[in-house]
């Protein structure tokens, strides 16, 4: 199980601190996926990074991440080290970055499992095993990183991060560079690994809503730096409380309905300067039902079993 408890993190620039995370308190349990949603700069990325490699910019403020009932000292990197890869695991927005194209991708993993003190020829064929499972052929293991295509590039950083089988593993916008056939391929593939026991808990951030509904057991939304709403995913696509995920699923097209039909009616404004944040909700300036009592900060609270929001038309 993760726990994460009033978690913040700001980037520090010269023209002061960016409040890219504040306040983030949720629990994943074991076999859970969970989805991470919001627009593009609301902190999605910046709240999963900070559970595995908060390196600078990134200032650890305050909070706490415990995994498996162990405190992770995620402001350390040095002592974050044992916990990498072994207990928990990333894979990267862009695999391409992930993969060094000096080395063959048999030789980099060799490297990466003898920094962890694992011997290569032992744990061979589980790599082998697990190459046939997402439909890979041995020989990549002969290959650099440029003669393998987008898809297979994922789906080999998908093994490699999962090969210790880590209890919390974290893929970041894993399908956003993906044709449409290979999203759904690598999206299943994350179902199986979670199914077959390779890892015990997913963390899936995204900012295409649409593709959690398919895979994820409950979704987490952010904006601004703040959680929004946290349910599980029927919940959040059938009753969802909060007004911003309210019209983050309305802004999604529809089946067989045409654009002269039903127009998309999108999010009008743009999220506020983190720099700077306002005083009280951060969504108040673009919310339909804002109302006085939005200049207070409001709570993130359970209003339900497993249902939790931070808006005062919820309450």
């Amino acid at each position: 199980m993760l726990q994460v408890e009033n978690l913040t993190v700001y980037y520090k620039t010269i023209r002061g601190y960016v409040h890219a995370l504040e306040g983030a308190t949720f629990t994943i349990a074991d076999g859970e996926i969970m989805g991470l949603a919001g627009e593009s700069g609301c902190g999605k990325t910046t709240l999963g990074h900070s559970l595995i490699y908060l390196r600078p910019p990134m200032n650890y403020i305050g909070g706490r991440v415990v995994l498996d009932g162990q405190e992770l000292p995620i402001w350390d990197m040095e002592k974050m080290q044992e916990f990498r890869y072994r207990h928990i695991s990333l894979i990267p927005q862009y695999a391409m970055n992930a993969l060094n194209p000096t080395r063959k991708i048999g030789r980099m993993i060799a490297e990466l499992l003898e920094s962890r003190g694992m011997n290569y020829d032992e744990v061979l064929p589980e790599l082998k095993r697990r190459l046939d499972l997402v439909q890979l052929s041995h020989d990549v293991l002969k290959m650099y990183p440029i003669e393998l295509s987008g898809g297979m590039k994922q789906r080999t950083v998908m093994v490699v991060s999962t090969l210790l089988n880590p209890s919390l593993l974290i893929a970041d916008e894993i399908t956003s560079a993906l044709d449409v056939s290979t999203q759904k391929a690598v999206c299943e593939m994350l179902v199986e690994f979670r199914d077959r026991g390779f890892v015990k808990s997913t963390i899936i951030i995204t900012h295409d809503i649409s593709i959690l509904y398919q895979i994820a057991d409950s979704i987490l939304v952010m904006y601004a730096g703040q959680l929004s709403e946290k349910a599980p995913t029927e919940t959040i696509f059938q009753d969802a409380r909060h007004p911003y995920t309210r019209m983050l699923i309305g802004s999604l097209p529809k089946v067989g309905v045409r654009y002269q039909e039903e127009r998309l009616l999108g999010i009008p404004g743009s999220p506020p300067q983190l720099l700077n944040p306002p005083e009280g909700c951060r969504f108040r300036d673009r919310c339909p039902v804002a109302f006085d009592r939005c200049t207070e900060v409001p709570p993130f609270r359970e209003i339900s079993p497993g249902h939790s929001v931070a808006c005062w038309r919820a309450f």
